[in-house]
């Protein structure tokens, strides 16, 4: 039986290795059309990368079926080049994958960015080793074919297979995971497999060469052993890498939809709170106004001499200070709705004419001017003027600072004030639990210290790429 898989497979060589590169081919080229898709996920930021090694492979391997038929007819010379351009093929298209598995790993840890740049050290040192250096010294360029293409598979296939294989599985668990879309994670997971199975058998199971591991594991032996060769086990490990990958990119789509509902929450919760704000501007402002006018008069009529002056002038400081509280409210429903930057944000708000003529308010900001998108300058707007809203209305404090600055790989934004503080068993209202909610979805937390009599300090806590 395995004679005759040998004989067969040898008879339709051309077959094989056509149909290995048609494989790999048009699995680069459905992967670019996927790439175009725009989305946030790590994945799809990566993609173009390895759609460019399936091109540049498949091109590698067509080699093997259009050299040989070159080289009846072209001169030693010109077959030597295309020997010469296929190995470099190879090696680009492996550096193609290693680079896939880099990207899908990022954003790489503090102290580990130097990372991205390996694939590219390592085919700098084959390109000047193997490949230049190598010409110069083997005599036979079939010799120099099987021992370049060797150690670019050693080199840069098999640590990027399986570096992407284990990106993919990252990928799935910290990415697609909180999607909840199990059957996304299945198949990203059967992609890694495939991508760690091509690994082996594209970077450890290459060409016969006089050096381990090619002397003792190499595709002549496999083809011995089991009767079908290499390009045929590769093939299958590219048809169920392409097959998952496919199906595991449907999470583009999941996550387009997701991205539109959200939208449409956003403008529902938007179209919302502008009709509470012209309910609060149009009625209830109106009304506490009209209120004050009535007081105003009533206070003329009573005289400043009479017993009822001192009441009316706090029912007065009462009503203005709720109309305070209402524009804040409404300031507030209304956010911001273009972009800004941190600094620049900070700095408005702490000179807020609003909180100025009733608390001073000191600035400490030691952080550098990030850009900021039009949703976070409404979520960080919001915590800051709710935040000095509360020292200005339950505090009784003096002063208030706004500080802004990294510490511990964090960035920390607090409002802190000398009022009376709180006791840890205080209740949390709306206000806070909102608050809340926003730092959330900025992508941090909220903390809150107070003490009785020691004042209230709000920390926002966000981490360093929280932009990213």
């Amino acid at each position: 039986m395995r004679e005759a898989l040998q004989a067969f497979f040898e008879a339709n060589r051309i077959i094989v290795y056509s149909v290995y590169g048609q494989v790999f081919f048009t699995t680069g080229v459905i992967l670019a059309i996927q790439s175009l898709r725009h989305s946030r996920l790590r994945l799809a930021q990566a993609l173009p990368w390895l759609a460019l090694f399936g091109i540049l492979h498949g091109l590698h391997e067509w080699g093997d079926v259009f050299i040989p038929i070159q080289a009846t007819y072209l001169p030693a010379s010109l077959v030597k080049l295309l020997h010469i351009a296929q190995v470099f093929l190879l090696a680009v298209s492996f550096l193609c994958l290693f680079q896939f598995g880099v990207g899908t790993l990022s954003p790489l840890p503090p102290g580990w960015q130097w990372s991205f740049w390996v694939p590219t050290w390592i085919f700098i040192l084959w390109l000047l080793g193997p490949f230049y250096l190598g010409l110069t010294v083997v005599p036979e360029i079939q010799d120099w074919h099987a021992m370049a293409s060797a150690l670019a598979r050693y080199s840069l296939g098999l640590p990027g297979g399986l570096v992407a294989a284990y990106g993919l599985r990252i990928h799935a668990y910290q990415h697609v995971a909180p999607l909840e879309l199990p059957h996304i994670i299945r198949t990203l997971r059967i992609a890694g497999l495939a991508m760690a199975g091509y690994g082996i058998a594209g970077g450890l199971l290459g060409p016969a060469v006089p050096f381990f591991p090619g002397s003792v594991l190499n595709e002549a032996i496999v083809f011995q052993t089991l009767g079908i060769p290499m390009p045929v086990w590769r093939s299958l490990l590219g048809l169920v890498l392409l097959i998952a990958l496919l199906r595991s990119l449907e999470v583009f789509e999941v996550e387009i939809d997701r991205r539109i509902e959200e939208m449409e929450r956003a403008n529902i919760l938007t179209l919302e709170r502008e009709r509470i704000g012209r309910e609060l501007h149009d009625r209830i402002l109106q009304q506490i106004y009209a209120a004050g006018l009535l007081v105003e008069v009533l206070r003329e009529q009573c005289g400043p001499d009479s017993s009822m002056s001192h009441v009316l002038d706090q029912m007065l400081l009462a009503l203005n200070r709720a109309i305070e509280d209402v524009r804040l409210y409404i300031s507030t429903l209304q956010g911001v709705s273009r972009p800004g930057h941190l600094r620049s944000l900070l700095e408005e708000i702490a000179h807020d004419p609003r909180f100025r003529s009733m608390i001073d308010i000191e600035t400490h900001v030691d952080i550098p001017d990030l850009p900021l998108e039009p949703e976070q300058v409404a979520h960080l707007a919001a915590i800051l003027t709710e935040a000095f809203s509360n020292v200005i209305r339950h505090a009784r404090a003096r002063r208030a600072k706004l500080e802004a600055r990294i510490k511990d790989g964090r960035l920390r934004i607090g409002v802190c004030d000398d009022g009376i503080g709180m006791r840890p068993d205080h209740p949390i209202g709306m206000g806070l639990r909102t608050m809340q909610e926003r730092a959330r979805l900025l992508g941090g937390t909220l903390r809150i210290e107070s003490e009785p009599g020691q004042g209230t300090s709000v920390w926002l806590e966000l981490p360093v790429g929280w932009k990213e």
